[in-house]
């Protein structure tokens, strides 16, 4: 992204949304350091998966949200 990255994507979405709605927002970073996580979480995101992306991960936390919305 050139002018935001995506924990700063994350916070003006949050803002943006209000108390109205919540929009499902996954982490998708290289970074795979131990804090890299709740870094994510803290800027607002609701999960985090790490490159290189295993299809088998992806999978189950797509269908994790999917649940969790009763989808």
């Amino acid at each position: 992204m050139p002018k935001v990255d995506g924990y700063q994507a994350t916070q003006i979405i949050r803002q943006r949304e209000g108390n109205e709605r919540h929009t499902i927002i996954i982490g998708l970073t290289a970074h795979a350091m131990s804090g890299d996580r709740q870094k994510c979480l803290d800027a607002g995101m609701d999960d985090y998966i790490s490159k290189p992306v295993d299809i088998n991960n992806l999978t189950t936390v797509i269908q994790k949200w999917l649940t969790i919305l009763g989808k």
